[in-house]
C-alpha cells in the first residue's frame, strides 16, 4: 500500500480510486525475491539489508533535450538510476516490480509511471544514510545516481522552476499528467508531496557530499535552492498569515496544507543548514513554526497533544508521514530554538503513548480510529520522531518509547507478525485489522523498513530492546464504542457517507432529537476512564445534552473555514469520568439534534506490555489530572517519566511493584 492512496490522499486528488495495476509486467520487472520471511528468525547485526531495495532499482535512460529538466553530468551519464514503486509477491519466492496504474502493453508506458520521485527521494535518504553510517561505496554510488534522478525530475526553468514531474515511465519518460488524475495537475504545477520530500533528499544530499565530492554538492546545493525558491513562492509568502478550519486557528503555510509534507522537506533543509547552507535557515525556521503550530488538543482531551498532519481538518491524525515531531526536534537543535522541541514532547509523551497503548500505528484516527491498517511508512515516521526526540534531549523516555514503537517491525504488533526481515530487507507492505499480512514488498514500505533499521543500527541500545520484544501480551487502552451499538435506544440510526471530505464516519450514526436517550454497555475497568462523544454539528447549529453523572455537553458546530466541507465530526470531552466500577454511560438531548458517531473511551491508566526472548517491556501512561497510582509487574527496572519526558526516579524491583504516575506521565518497566 502507498501512503498517498490513504483517505487524505484521496480527497486532496479529488477522491479518485487507485488503479490496479493489469497486465504482466516487463521480462526485465521479474527477478527472483530474497527468502521468505521466517517468524521465528532471530535478526542478526546489522538490521539493515539493502538486497531488497537493490532488487527494486532499475536504470532508466530519459530521452535528450526533454525541456525543463536536465540533471547532473547527464551528457556524459545518460543513465538515471530509480527503485519501482510496487513489488507484489508471487509463488516460488519471487517478487515482480510492478508500475503504477494499468499498462499499455503496446507502449509499455503505465497509467502513472514505472518510477516516482516520492519514492526516488526517499531510497536516495537510504543510501545516503547507510553510506554515512557504514562508509559502503555501493551506497555512496547509489546515493549519486539515485539524486542525479531526483533532480532530473524538478522543473528548472518558467514559471513552476523548483516544482517536480512526480511520475516517470520505463523508459525515462517523464508523465506530468498521471492517470489517474492526481492533484495538482500537472504534477509540477504547485508545491506537492514530492516537491517537499525532494527538498529533503537534496539537504541530506548535499549534507554527505559536502566533503567528499564538492562540485557535486555544489549542483545539489543550486537544486535544493530551486526547490527552496518555489516553497518561498507559493508557501512561504503566507509566512505568519492565519486561518480558521472548523474553528480552530492554523497556520497557512504549510506545504499544500500538511505538517507531514512539510515537516520532511524541513528534514532536509535543517541537514542543509547543519552542513553549512546559512540559505536555508530562514525557510527552515518558518517551516517548522508551522509545524509546530498544528500541535493540539491536551493529555486528556483528542488529539491527545498530537501534531495534526493537515491544516484542512483538527479530526484528522494518520500515521504515515507522522515525522512533524521528528522535524521539530531536528530543528529545535540545528537552529538552537529549543521552543520548537515542545510539541514534539508533548506529541510523544501524550499522544503516542495513547496511540502505543490503543493498538499501534494506525493509518488514521478520522477522529475515531477508523482505519486501523497499519504500514511500515506509518510506524516509522513514530520511531523517527522519538530517535529523534532521545537525542535531541538526551532523555532515556523516548529512547524507551522508540524501542517499543520499533518492535512492530519484529512481531510486536496485533498480527504477532515479522514485518521486517534483516535477513532480506524485506517489509511487507502491510498490516490489516484482522492480523492478515499485505505480503507485498513495495518500494514504500521498503525504505522505511531500512530508515527504522538504519536508526536501530545506530543505537545499538534501543535495538536490542526492539528486537528482542516479538509479541504483545497485554494492551489496555483507548477503545471506540460505535453509537448505533446503543444497547437502548428512541433514537434514529442513519447510514451516512463515510468520508466526509475532512474526516470520516467509523460505520452508522445515531440521531437524538430532544427528549431522546441512548445507553451504552462499556464495560468495567481497572481504573476510571475518560468518555469523549463524537459528535456532527452543522456550523452555528447547537446541540445541549446531558450526560447522567458526567455533566451536560453543549456543542455549536464551527464556522467551515478552509476545511472542505461544512460540519465538524469532533470529539468532545465529557467533564466528569466514568468509575471503573460503572458499566453503564447514557445520554439525552435536550435541545437541538444531538448526532453521534461513537463514544471514545479513554482509561486513566493504559497499558502494554511486550515480550519476547526471555525480555520484556511494560509501559503505564496516565491522562489523570492528578498523580494516579498503578502496578507494574514482571520484575527487572522501572523509570517513571513526567509529562515532559523528565526522568523523576528508577527503581529496581522483583515480581510487582506499586508506582505514582504524575499528570499525562508515564512509566516503562524492563527486564
Amino acid at each position: 500500500m502507498n501512503a498517498r492512496w490513504s483517505a487524505r490522499g484521496l480527497a486532496l486528488a479529488g477522491a479518485v480510486a487507485l488503479a490496479v495495476p493489469l497486465g504482466a509486467a516487463p521480462a526485465s520487472a521479474l527477478a527472483p525475491a530474497p527468502a521468505t520471511v521466517a517468524a521465528s528468525a532471530a535478526p542478526a547485526a546489522p538490521l539493515t539489508n539493502l538486497d531488497h531495495l537493490d532488487f527494486l532499482l532499475d536504470s532508466p535512460t530519459p530521452p535528450a533535450d526533454v525541456a525543463g529538466h536536465t540533471t547532473y553530468r547527464l551528457a556524459e551519464e545518460p543513465t538515471l538510476l530509480a527503485p519501482w514503486t510496487y513489488a507484489d509477491a508471487r509463488d516460488g519466492g519471487t517478487f515482480e516490480r510492478i508500475g503504477g496504474g494499468p499498462l499499455d502493453p503496446a507502449t509499455g508506458d503505465w497509467g502513472q509511471g514505472a518510477y516516482n520521485a516520492d519514492d526516488t527521494t526517499r531510497a536516495a535518504v537510504v543510501y545516503l544514510r547507510h553510506w554515512q553510517q557504514t562508509g559502503d561505496a555501493g551506497s555512496r554510488t547509489k546515493a549519486y545516481d539515485l539524486l542525479r534522478t531526483v533532480a532530473y525530475h524538478q522543473t528548472v526553468d518558467g514559471p513552476d522552476a523548483g516544482n517536480v514531474v512526480l511520475w516517470m515511465q520505463p523508459d525515462g519518460e517523464l508523465n506530468p499528467s498521471a492517470e489517474p488524475v492526481e492533484l495538482p495537475d500537472p504534477s509540477d504545477s504547485g508545491p506537492s508531496y514530492w516537491l517537499a520530500r525532494t527538498v529533503w533528499a537534496l539537504g541530506e544530499g548535499y549534507a554527505a557530499f559536502a566533503d567528499d565530492d564538492p562540485d557535486f554538492a555544489a549542483f545539489l546545493q543550486e537544486r535544493l535552492a530551486l526547490s527552496r525558491g518555489a516553497i518561498e513562492r507559493e508557501v512561504l509568502s503566507k509566512y505568519g498569515q492565519y486561518v480558521e478550519a472548523d474553528g480552530k486557528r492554523v497556520p497557512a503555510w504549510l506545504i499544500v496544507d500538511g505538517a507531514d509534507a512539510t515537516a520532511e522537506a524541513v528534514l532536509g533543509l535543517a541537514a542543509a543548514v547543519r552542513a553549512g547552507d546559512d540559505s536555508s535557515t530562514t525557510a527552515a525556521r518558518q517551516l517548522a513554526e508551522g509545524v509546530a503550530a498544528m500541535a493540539s488538543g491536551s493529555s486528556r482531551e483528542w488529539p491527545y497533544g498530537a501534531v495534526l498532519p493537515w491544516a484542512q481538518s483538527p479530526a484528522m491524525w494518520h500515521a504515515w508521514g507522522s515525522q512533524m515531531p521528528a522535524a521539530l526536534a531536528v530543528a529545535a537543535d540545528v537552529l538552537d530554538q529549543p521552543a520548537l522541541a515542545e510539541p514534539a514532547i508533548a506529541d510523544a509523551t501524550g499522544f503516542t503513548t495513547t496511540l502505543l497503548t490503543a493498538g499501534g500505528p494506525d493509518n488514521g484516527w478520522f477522529p475515531s480510529p477508523t482505519d486501523r491498517v497499519q504500514i511500515a511508512y506509518g510506524a516509522d515516521s513514530r520511531v523517527q520522531s522519538l530517535v529523534a526526540l532521545a537525542d535531541t534531549t538526551g532523555s532515556s523516555a523516548f529512547a524507551d518509547l522508540a524501542g517499543i514503537q520499533a518492535a512492530w517491525f519484529f512481531g510486536a504488533n496485533h498480527a504477532g507478525a515479522r514485518m521486517y526481515d534483516p535477513a532480506t530487507g524485506v517489509t511487507f507492505d502491510g498490516l490489516q485489522p484482522d492480523g492478515t499480512v499485505n505480503r507485498n514488498s513495495g518500494a514504500e514500505s521498503t525504505m522505511h523498513g531500512l530508515l527504522t533499521a538504519l536508526a536501530l543500527d545506530a543505537r545499538p541500545a534501543i535495538a536490542a530492546r526492539a528486537t528482542a520484544l516479538t509479541s504483545v501480551t497485554d494492551r489496555v487502552g483507548l477503545t471506540f464504542v460505535e453509537a448505533e451499538d446503543a444497547v437502548s435506544t428512541d433514537g434514529t440510526v442513519f447510514t451516512p457517507e463515510s468520508w466526509t471530505g475532512e474526516s470520516s464516519w467509523s460505520g452508522d450514526a445515531l440521531t437524538l432529537k430532544p427528549g431522546q436517550s441512548a445507553t451504552w454497555d462499556i464495560g468495567s475497568a481497572d481504573s476510571r476512564r475518560w468518555v469523549e462523544p463524537v459528535v456532527f454539528s452543522q456550523p452555528g447549529e447547537r446541540s445541549l445534552s446531558r450526560w447522567r453523572g458526567n455533566g451536560v455537553l453543549d456543542v455549536t458546530g464551527p464556522a467551515q473555514g478552509i476545511s472542505p466541507t461544512p460540519g465538524a465530526l469532533l470529539p468532545h470531552a465529557l467533564t466528569a469520568a466514568v468509575s471503573e466500577r460503572r458499566t453503564q454511560i447514557d445520554v439525552t438531548a435536550q435541545r437541538g439534534d444531538l448526532v453521534l458517531d461513537g463514544l471514545i473511551v479513554r482509561p486513566f491508566v493504559s497499558r502494554l506490555v511486550l515480550e519476547g526472548a526471555g525480555s520484556r517491556s511494560e509501559l503505564v501512561q496516565s491522562s489523570a489530572r492528578g498523580a494516579q497510582r498503578t502496578t507494574v509487574s514482571g520484575g527487572g527496572t522501572v523509570r517513571v517519566y513526567d509529562a515532559r519526558g523528565a526522568l523523576l526516579r528508577t527503581t529496581a524491583f522483583d515480581g510487582e511493584i506499586s508506582v505514582l504516575l504524575p499528570s499525562g506521565g508515564f512509566a516503562v518497566a524492563e527486564r
